[in-house]
């Protein structure tokens, strides 16, 4: 599936938006800490950079869930390898209320 740049950039920003989310709300950073720890996971990659998009190979939640916890997490906090009901509400907002 190819992308337009606007529904790239759309789809950063709601990544963005999700995973400052979750810094804010299961790892204690401060709305503002959490915005700057979300800039600095999903910088902008220009659209002919190879790796454009990489990150997006897994969810914003499970990227938090390794900053937060480590990389263990999995093994050591196994409820969190689902989202929360309340990340859940985010992202079925952010998709204007489609998401599965």
């Amino acid at each position: 599936m190819t992308w337009t740049e606007a529904e790239c950039v759309e789809y950063l920003e709601s990544e963005r938006g999700a995973y400052a989310w979750v810094m804010q709300h299961h790892g204690g950073l401060t709305a503002a800490e959490a915005e700057e720890a979300a800039m600095e996971r999903y910088p902008y990659d220009p659209e002919d950079a190879s790796n454009r998009g990489l990150i997006f190979h897994d969810t914003s939640w499970h990227w938090a869930m390794l900053a937060i916890h480590g990389q263990d997490y999995v093994v050591e906090h196994p409820e969190l390898i689902h989202p929360s009901p309340g990340y859940e509400a985010l992202l079925k907002r952010q998709d204007g209320g489609d998401a599965p």
